[in-house]
Formats: structure tokens, sequence, C-alpha cells
């Protein structure tokens, strides 16, 4: 079958990029979506086996730290954009193994832009390099105030440093060589196939066990959130509407003081699981904070708004309410993942806090 475009996308067994891969593939059946990921804890094939026999899908096991692999794939499918996300993204475990966040979010998206570069020879036309980050390279805001896409940078983590280093990167190699490339910066994800290392999937996954809700420090730290459905419909048009060399901060307009989002999610799992008001929330427990723990992210999403016409499309109330729904009727798949070498992270992470 001839398509009209070929789209690499990295880490699509991933939690975000299984969202953006399938939207793809089910929005676009005249394009090819070639999916790669190394498949580590957080990339799950079960996350995208709906889409294993759509015609005009492809999955390969690669890794971005093999630059050979890589190049070698670029230069076979001459694609039209590469649609980055492969990355290692959790901060406490930046703080335990920083030198694996600097190999794959550095030196994974160098050996992606050097492929990029030679597999299109300065042929740009018609081609894209899309850099998906993060808002946490902004470092941390107080009680005022929101991220824009001129903030300045100011990373406090081994993951922000990380990520912060390779938009450098990516913006680098469009002012040095011409690649062209466009970045977003996006706020916190939630939704279905979050690994449970994250904050929603593992209260979700604790209140169901009756496990203890670990509450960093005061609970007062605040984020904005995003419905990764939203943010995978934001991608897209990035993808199709984004301006060369700009970068689009994503946001949910929707800022939540942790312990209130957990307070919420207790009452929302009490009703659902039918029990009594207050059950949930008895399990809140308060631990140790985490170094260099950011206080405030809160995105200005308004350029996205303005120049491309995205906004959300729905409230955190009822995004929320339709991932703690998923994660209900898909209690296999979160047991599954929450096994064998989560336990041992999760008792490393947890256990000395309490």
């Amino acid at each position: 079958m001839s398509y009209s475009k070929r789209i690499l996308v990295t880490g699509g067994a991933g939690f975000i990029g299984s969202h953006v891969v399938r939207l793809l593939v089910n929005s676009y059946p005249d394009y090819l979506i070639f999916n790669i990921d190394k498949l580590t804890y957080a990339g799950n094939l079960e996350n995208i086996r709906d889409l294993e026999s759509a015609p005009n899908y492809r999955f390969e096991r690669i890794d971005i730290l093999d630059a050979d692999a890589v190049a070698q794939l670029m230069h076979q499918m001459d694609f039209n954009a590469v649609v980055h996300l492969a990355a290692e993204s959790h901060v406490d475990r930046s703080i335990q193994d920083p030198l694996a966040f600097v190999h794959t979010n550095v030196l994974g998206t160098i050996n992606l832009l050097n492929a990029a570069r030679g597999a299109w020879a300065g042929q740009f036309e018609n081609r894209l390099f899309y850099h998906i980050s993060t808002d946490e390279v902004y470092g941390s805001l107080g009680d005022t105030g929101f991220f824009t896409e001129t903030t300045a940078y100011d990373p406090r983590s081994p993951y922000s440093s990380s990520k912060a280093a390779s938009d450098h990167f990516v913006r680098a190699w469009h002012h040095t060589y011409g690649l062209p490339v466009v970045i977003s910066n996006c706020s916190n994800n939630y939704g279905p196939n979050q690994f449970p290392e994250k904050l929603i999937p593992l209260f979700i996954h604790n209140i169901r066990h009756r496990k203890p809700l670990p509450v960093y420090g005061d609970g007062k730290y605040t984020r904005d959130w995003l419905y990764v459905v939203d943010h995978a419909r934001a991608i897209d048009t990035v993808l199709h509407r984004g301006k060369l060399g700009e970068t689009y901060n994503i946001g949910g307009f929707n800022e939540w003081k942790n312990i209130d989002l957990i307070q919420l999610m207790c009452r929302l799992m009490d009703q659902k699981l039918g029990r009594p008001e207050g059950d949930s929330a008895s399990l809140i427990t308060y631990v140790t904070d985490r170094p260099g723990h950011d206080r405030r992210y809160a995105i200005d999403a308004s350029k996205i708004q303005r120049d491309l016409g995205w906004e959300p499309s729905v409230t955190f109330e009822q995004g929320l309410s339709l991932t703690l729904d998923w994660y209900l009727n898909n209690q296999d798949w979160l047991d599954s993942v929450t096994s064998g070498a989560y336990q041992q992270y999760y008792d490393k992470q947890y256990k000395n806090r309490f």
C-alpha cells in the first residue's frame, strides 16, 4: 500500500505514546504509523494490543541508544516526521539513577537527531522532528505566575535537567543544521495505561488494596493536570499545524494541590467501590518529602489555544472519573504491572518514609 505520510513514534508502547499512536493510527488510515519502543518497565505492548492488526501500523523493538539501529530504520523507511516521546520520566527514579536519564533522554535524543539529519540529507521539505518535553524544565513557581514558552529554564531534578538538555540539543540541531523541529512542553498527564509509579494510578492501586496513600511533605505541592487523550490531541495538532522552530506549552488550565486531588480521588473511589465515605481518606499518610521537590507548576497554554485552536475537551473531574473507571474495569492490567520488579521499587522508594 502507498501511504501519504510515514510517521515514526518513539516510545509508543508507553503511557502517553500509546495514546498518540492509537489516535494517529485511527485518525489517518492513509498514514503508516511506525512505533519503536525499548519495552522497559513502563513500555507495555498490552497498551496497544488493539492496534496489532491495523494495516497502517508497524512495531519494532528498538532502543534509541542503539544509534546504528535508529539510523538504519530512518534511512530504510524514509519517514516524513518523527514524534519523539521515548524517555525516562519519573523524578524519583532519576534521583536514584541519574545516569540512566542522561543516557536515554540526552544521548538517545541526539541519536535520533543525527539519524533524521542523515536520512533526510538536507532535503527538509515535508519533514518534521517533533520533540515532546515537560513543564518541569522551567523549575518551580511561587504562589502566582505561569510558565510560558519564553520562561527561562531552571530544572531542579536529574529528570528535568535531562529533558532540558534534550530540548536544547533539538534547538541546536535546528539552528546549526537547519533541521525542521518543533517542541512542546506539557503539564502532568493522567489517564488509562499510566504506570503506577505516578500519583493517580499509584493511589488507585493502594485504595483498592487498602494500603497507605503516601503524601509527600505537607501535600500542598501544586500541579496542572491534563487528561492524556487531550494531550494526544494536542500532539496531533502540533504535528500537523505547528510552526517550525516554535515551542508550544500544553496544559489543562487546571491547577490542583496534591492533597486536594487525593481527597477528591478518595471520595470518588469510595462511591465507585461502594465503601463508606471517608474510608479511602483514612489511608492518607504523610511521608518524608523527596529531595528537590518543586513547589508549583502551572502552564500558560494560551499560545496553542490561540494559534492552533486546541483546548482540553474534558474537565479534570470528568477526566478523573473516566480514569478511575478504566482502572477499575482493567484490574488485571494494573495487577500485572504491579507485581515483581514494581514491588521491589515500591518498597525501596517508600518503606523508609512512613
